[in-house]
């Protein structure tokens, strides 16, 4: 089950520089801050910095539905017709994350909470 899109991930190059930006357009200070990702919670939205992203294709921000069963959902997407981009993967605490696209190229982002 779906239960909303909550989480957006943007691709960056220069992670300091995108998380001073950033926590001045929020207004707030990350919550997390790893040399992998930087996290803030504005508004009850997830903005996430990747300094990985360009280099695992993203070429722009990326929604992240948040689902109840990753596997599944992922699934039945790939079933309905969109194509893997990233397999389900752990990100850490045993949160899972993944990524099709459907056949229009448009980034679709999943993840399950632990």
């Amino acid at each position: 089950m779906t239960s909303g899109m909550r989480t957006v991930v943007y691709p960056v190059t220069d992670l300091a520089a995108a998380t001073a930006l950033y926590a001045t357009l929020l207004g707030v200070a990350p919550h997390t801050e790893t040399p992998y990702y930087v996290g803030f919670s504005a508004g009850g939205q997830e903005v996430g910095l990747d300094p990985n992203g360009h280099g695992s294709g993203m070429t722009g921000p990326v929604g992240y539905w948040h689902v109840d069963d990753l596997a599944g959902t992922v699934r039945r997407l790939l079933d309905a017709g969109a194509a893997t981009v990233q397999e389900p993967r752990d990100v850490g605490g045993g949160k899972l994350i993944a990524t099709v696209k459907d056949a229009d190229g448009n980034v679709i982002g999943l993840v399950q909470e632990p």
